[in-house]
């Protein structure tokens, strides 16, 4: 085959990457008989179009694609595929018909599943719904861009960039974007529980889904963030807990790791997320089908609500400087043991100044609800009786009233 190179220099391109050029037209022998070569100028990417058959598409490609090949091939970049999604659906129904699709995005890498060299980077739907018409008997010819010898920060804007056609969610960008950094915050969350044993974080926030980059940095961004103000000056100073941004770069949270070079290790931060990794499944055992109790899926995920990870998270790092109320902290669910975080009673409190459609404590996750979570957290653990009606009340009171004061002397201070 004709392989013709339109870069910029030619003497450039490493050995390997044309010698996995060559290798790549004598597997999938693309239909145009001449394969032409660019550069993106902009990453310095190698990549080529062309179109090759089902047959050799699906034999020889994988969806099975991981983002850091050398240093975590357990964990994958994609998306999980949606196998009820209606566009998906019609996207089968179309490749039975004899659809020819376009704009599969691959690399073309033999250092990873040499009986797949092809790995799907972008169109993972069409490959699937390809490979389940090639079952079928039918073997159509598919548009493909493949790069070749890409570096991990290319795999990574290939990823990106292949996927803005999809509404791909802010949750997969924060794992992509974390996998390129490290294992680290993944070893974490699996060390403490928050993730099972070789589990990844989810790749869209929802009802029942794993834990996911944006709720582990939230946890710990507000751990150290309660940790800075003395337990006895909480109810003096304001206590709002913060979001962890998502889709993109987080300065604050680059700075945290940044700032603490211990983070990993911090045995306090560490006994912090087994609490509440606990916390976590003893609210969901209550509410599951398997204790005999009409399944909610709202109550059961209570403590995976992003307002309630970070304003648990803020307390427990507060009282790290006080051991007693600490225990009362992390014994949550020893105190409570069926429904710890009492749901159905966060579900009703409200404030005279809520709107009619206000869904409680954690429905939210705004300044307001973050704030009075983080001091109903802490006047439990003064406490030590327990979630009830009562104290939730009290802590909503308890934050407009410190709000009220605060903004008093903010006011006092400028005449």
């Amino acid at each position: 085959m004709n392989i013709i190179y339109r870069v910029e220099n030619v003497k450039k391109i490493k050995e390997e990457i044309k010698k996995a050029i060559d290798e790549f037209c004598n597997v999938f022998n693309p239909t145009e008989g001449v394969l032409y070569i660019f550069e993106d100028t902009l990453t310095k990417a190698i990549f080529s179009e062309c179109h090759v058959s089902a047959d050799k598409l699906i034999f020889k490609g994988t969806v099975d694609s991981p983002l850091d090949a050398e240093n975590q091939a357990e964990y994958r970049a994609n998306r999980d595929v949606v196998a009820d999604n209606i566009a998906f659906l019609q996207m089968k129904e179309d490749a039975l018909r004899k659809r020819s699709f376009s704009n599969i995005v691959a690399e073309y890498n033999v250092a990873f599943d040499e009986q797949h060299p092809l790995k799907i980077i972008g169109g993972q739907h069409r490959f699937i719904a390809s490979e389940e018409a090639l079952s079928k008997g039918i073997n159509q010819v598919h548009g493909l861009k493949v790069y070749f010898g890409l570096n991990t920060e290319q795999r990574l804007d290939v990823q990106l960039i292949s996927n803005t056609n999809i509404a791909v969610s802010s949750d997969l960008l924060d794992r992509m974007l974390e996998t390129v950094k490290g294992p680290e915050l993944r070893n974490w969350c699996q060390q403490t529980g928050l993730l099972n044993e070789h589990e990844d974080f989810a790749d869209k926030k929802q009802r029942g889904s794993r834990f996911t980059v944006r709720a582990a940095r939230t946890f710990i961004m507000n751990f150290y963030a309660g940790k800075r103000i003395a337990s006895e000056n909480f109810p003096k100073e304001k206590t709002i807990p913060v979001l962890a941004k998502t889709g993109g770069l987080d300065e604050d949270w680059e700075k945290l790791k940044h700032n603490n070079a211990q983070l990993w290790s911090d045995e306090q931060l560490i006994e912090a997320g087994k609490a509440f990794a606990k916390l976590i499944q003893e609210q969901k055992n209550y509410f599951s089908k398997s204790n005999g109790k009409s399944s909610n899926s709202d109550y059961a995920d209570k403590a995976s609500s992003y307002a309630i990870v970070a304003a648990w998270a803020y307390v427990a790092g507060n009282l790290q400087d006080n051991p007693v109320r600490l225990a009362r902290h992390y014994g949550l669910t020893d105190i409570k043991k069926n429904d710890p975080l009492n749901a159905k009673v966060l579900a009703r409190v409200k404030h005279v100044t809520d709107p009619d459609n206000y869904r409680g404590l954690g429905s939210r996750t705004d300044v307001k609800d973050r704030g009075r979570l983080a001091e109903l957290f802490y006047f439990q653990a003064e406490k030590g009786i327990g979630i009830t009606k009562e104290l939730a009340n009290a802590a909503i009171k308890r934050y407009h009233a410190k709000e009220a004061l605060l903004e008093a002397l903010a006011a006092e201070s400028r005449v």
